[in-house]
């Protein structure tokens, strides 16, 4: 192949890619709001854009910026961050649904949100080091809790054996 249909190429590679990833993040919005039993109007609404728009990106037709995503995190109750990995904006951190859920959680203070994120991630650091032939005490110290200079260790099944 010559190297301008190479460059056709990659251009229609890059705009199947475009459009794929406008798709995955409609149909998940859709996906979202069916959940959450709210309609597209409302939704629409919510997030402070216009049905027809908002129905485009739905089916894949426009892709939304990041601050359209951010009002519509807003109107469904759900952390922008989500929408920004499912759009392909962002890499999904460490943690994946589990810490999702728990900054979506609006019952949570913001405190709150990043203790459980923490203890969390402490366990699975905790139990791939187990995995890997690591023992609990080569962990780094700063994983755990400390109140008045004393480690706090708390016990679980898994870590009494």
């Amino acid at each position: 192949m010559s190297e301008g249909g190479e460059q056709v190429k990659r251009v229609d590679d890059t705009v199947e890619t475009v459009q794929e990833l406008g798709r995955d993040i409609g149909a998940y919005i859709r996906e979202q709001r069916n959940q959450a039993e709210i309609s597209l109007r409302q939704l629409a609404k919510l997030a402070g854009v216009s049905n027809p728009y908002l129905s485009q990106i739905e089916r894949g037709l426009r892709k939304p910026s990041a601050g359209i995503l951010q009002q519509i995190a807003k109107g469904l109750r759900i952390s922008a961050e989500a929408l920004y990995v499912q759009a392909g904006m962002l890499d999904e951190r460490a943690g994946g649904p589990i810490a999702d859920a728990v900054v979506a959680d609006t019952s949570l203070s913001e405190r709150q949100k990043q203790v459980l994120i923490d203890v969390y991630e402490s366990f699975r650091r905790e139990n791939l080091a187990r995995q890997s032939g690591s023992t609990a005490a080569e962990s780094s110290t700063t994983d755990g809790f400390r109140v008045d200079g004393r480690a706090i260790v708390i016990e679980t099944p898994a870590t009494k054996e």
